[in-house]
């Protein structure tokens, strides 16, 4: 990474620069993006995970610009046409755009009409209008009529001249950048309906018709109206003040009012509505089409940190349900450690209905496991089981949590389940994913696609290799801000540890299950394939419980071990009475431990883990339950005062599960009794929160919720 660079993705975040090329450095080392966060916080004066990723990620944005550059400077010196003037253009352009407009008029391309009259020698004829002096066109094209060229007349000529100088127009690379930007900053964006919308091209309606500014179109609605564009219901276009297009180009390239200016004018208008119009029209669609994709992945994104950070419930005996109405309700009982210790299959509902059978089978699990919790997935029959369990005497007051089983089905089905489960089928193992998520949602829900958890909007619709990475960086930094026991995690879990993946994980379990738990972190360095690099990224991150060493219990690194030593021999104390004693750790004095290799940010983060070693970040478990007597959408009535639970969180507003199989929409306009501006700032997935009915569209399935103090409720005392 140059010093150019350097200081330009310093300048657009905001950093020094020893900072960016500390991350650079690290990042080049192969050290991954929550290990730089945790552990070298003296290298980057302390930048957290999304700083470090954003720096990642503009380093590889200046990395393919230098190599598109690279292969630019390559295509035009083995074509002759690399000219010192331009090659030092092409090393100062700092975007790919800027890069592209000067590669343009360069860029072999298909046969247009501007090749064609130059095949026919018009070019000459062309230049000498285009520089606009006292010429005659006419009497200067009388020259260039030649039958056997193609060129019949002196009209000809002249069109043919036009069509180069439009071409030339349309390429210029000031031009182009004049007339990008009055179509992002003044555009108008049109939206049109392209046939009748009728079945699926319904939702389409709102768009038939539709103008507004392309500078703040918010990201869902460019999202649907793209789709829309992609299905062939809409047609889109970007529209300028064409006054004001009309001035730039003129201001640009005609020199006065003679003959050959008017040629230029005429060529101008045609180049403008022929080639450059459409080419901006293609780049602003393009360009609000990536600031929305950008948008909803971060939204996603967010959406799947909260998710993943839900409160766990902890080591607890959970009977799990996968409810059912035809097929029943699959049930499975786990042990505190997530094992699979019973299984069956109930039928309390229709068309079976056999009740009685069913409760005695469930409360025979409960009394002979000694179950803690009961999870029961909310999709289909999931109320109707909930309301079966609160009918039954259930020993000592067994709470039951509904549990949103988003992805279960197809985590059952998958590599990851199998080999978990060989000998289980897909319902067994869903309903075993139920219980599970209830018990430590990160654990369980690494497994899946993040893109199958449900918390997305439009991610089929945005750049699948930008989602990838940014939700693979969310789980990465989710897994190991939480930290991994190394002694239970699954291979799916420890592969998203820093400096693991998939094939090491896999030799961890493998080593665990030959010689037994781990007893120390040292003893990581036995399993197979595991060198110095990986051990230094991922130790850190691994937890062993009641260990020979206290510390491989905590977040302190090993390579602190020795820090954390010098402390307690200084205090007459052995490590395990430091990590014990409160009063012991206020004893010590930082400033004295400070090293070349350990700052003041290491040493007050071991000080932190020391008083709480192992410390899970995520909050308390809390029970919730929906409102009684709710539940299906034919029970709602506006003005009802409801408990729910957000499901996704939107540009827009929020979705939350009232407990009716349909979630409703608590509108951005409704999320609080002051202005907000973005939903984020007010709620978050899997909030518990307390909504009010506004609306109930049964033959649409729509819900509209408020989170108002005091909504004004639509339909209030109809029937």
């Amino acid at each position: 990474m140059n010093e150019l660079h350097i200081s330009e993705i310093a300048r657009e975040l905001g950093l020094k620069g020893g900072r960016v090329r500390a991350v650079a450095k690290l990042l080049d080392e192969g050290k991954t993006i929550p290990f730089i966060a945790r552990y070298r916080k003296e290298a980057t004066e302390g930048l957290d995970e999304v700083a470090v990723a954003a720096v990642r990620d503009l380093i590889d944005k200046h990395r393919e610009l230098d190599r598109r550059r690279d292969s630019i400077l390559k295509s035009l010196r083995e074509r002759g046409e690399l000219t010192p003037n331009l090659e030092k253009k092409i090393l100062a352009a700092e975007t790919i755009t800027v890069l592209e407009d000067l590669y343009l008029p360069y860029k072999p391309k298909r046969r247009t009409r501007a090749t064609i009259a130059r095949e026919q020698g018009l070019e000459p004829l062309a230049e000498r209008i285009f520089d606009q002096g006292k010429i005659d066109p006419r009497a200067e094209a009388t020259s260039f009529v030649d039958p056997e060229k193609g060129i019949g007349s002196i009209e000809e000529a002249l069109a043919g001249a036009r069509d180069i100088i439009a071409e030339k127009i349309s390429e210029d690379p000031e031009a182009r950048s004049r007339m990008r930007d009055l179509f992002l900053a003044r555009g108008a964006l049109r939206s049109k309906s392209s046939e009748s919308l009728e079945g699926d091209g319904s939702k389409y309606r709102d768009y038939t018709d539709w103008s507004e500014s392309l500078s703040k179109a918010p990201s869902h609605r460019v999202m649907a109206m793209m789709r829309g564009k992609k299905e062939g219901f809409l047609i889109l276009h970007v529209e300028p003040p064409q006054e004001k297009a009309s001035l730039i180009l003129e201001s640009l390239f005609v020199k006065g009012k003679g003959p050959a200016s008017q040629e230029v004018g005429l060529a101008l208008q045609d180049g403008y509505k022929r080639l450059l119009a459409p080419s901006m029209e293609r780049e602003s669609l393009s360009s609000i089409r990536e600031r929305a994709e950008e948008k909803a992945i971060e939204v996603f994104a967010e959406n799947l940190r909260q998710l993943l950070l839900e409160p766990p419930l902890g080591e607890k005996t959970v009977l799990a349900i996968d409810p059912g109405f035809r097929t029943g309700c699959k049930v499975a009982v786990l042990d505190r450690q997530g094992s699979l210790v019973a299984k069956d299959v109930i039928y309390p509902h229709p068309p079976q209905k056999e009740v009685r059978q069913a409760a005695q089978k469930v409360l025979e699990l409960c009394d002979r496991f000694c179950v803690e919790f009961i999870a029961v997935g909310n999709g289909t029959a999931g109320r109707e089981t909930e309301e079966f369990l609160g009918g039954l005497k259930l020993p000592g007051d067994i709470p039951t949590v509904m549990v949103n089983e988003a992805g279960a089905s197809i985590y059952s089905a998958s590599k990851c389940a199998r080999e978990e489960f060989p000998d289980e089928d897909v319902t067994v193992r869903s309903t075993i994913s139920i219980g599970r998520r209830l018990m430590d949602p990160l654990a369980e829900l690494v497994k899946i696609d993040p893109k199958s958890i449900g918390v997305g909007q439009y991610q089929h619709d945005v750049n699948q290799t930008a989602l990838k990475r940014k939700l693979e960086d969310v789980v990465e930094i989710c897994v190991n801000m939480v930290g991994v026991d190394l002694n239970t995690a699954s291979i799916g879990l420890l592969s998203r540890v820093s400096g693991l993946g998939p094939k090491l994980a896999g030799s961890i379990v493998k080593y665990r299950d030959e010689h037994g738990p781990f007893r120390s972190r040292k003893e990581l360095k036995m399993v197979s394939g595991l060198g110095p690099k990986a051990f230094e990224q991922a130790a850190g991150f691994l937890r062993i419980r009641g260990g020979s060493n206290p510390l491989d219990g905590s977040a302190v690194h090993p390579e602190s071990y020795v820090i954390v030593e010098a402390m307690a021999r200084d205090l007459g104390a052995s490590v395990e009475e430091l990590m014990k004693t409160a009063a012991l750790q206020k004893r010590i004095d930082p400033e004295k431990y400070v090293s070349e290799k350990a700052g003041l940010p290491t040493l007050k983060d071991i000080l932190a883990e020391l008083s709480k070693p192992g410390r899970d970040p995520r909050q308390e478990f809390e029970v919730f339950s929906f409102t009684p007597g709710v539940e299906k959408m034919e029970d709602l009535r506006p003005g009802m005062k409801l408990s729910g639970i957000v499901t996704n969180v939107t540009a827009f507003g929020a979705f939350v599960d009232v407990g009716v199989h349909q979630d409703g929409l608590a509108h951005i306009s409704q999320l609080a009794d002051r202005f907000v501006r973005n939903p984020a700032e007010v709620v978050r997935v899997h909030q518990k929160v307390e909504v009010t009915v506004l609306e109930v569209d049964l033959d649409r399935k729509r819900i509209s919720l408020s989170m108002r103090e005091n909504p004004d409720i639509k339909g209030e005392g109809d029937s």
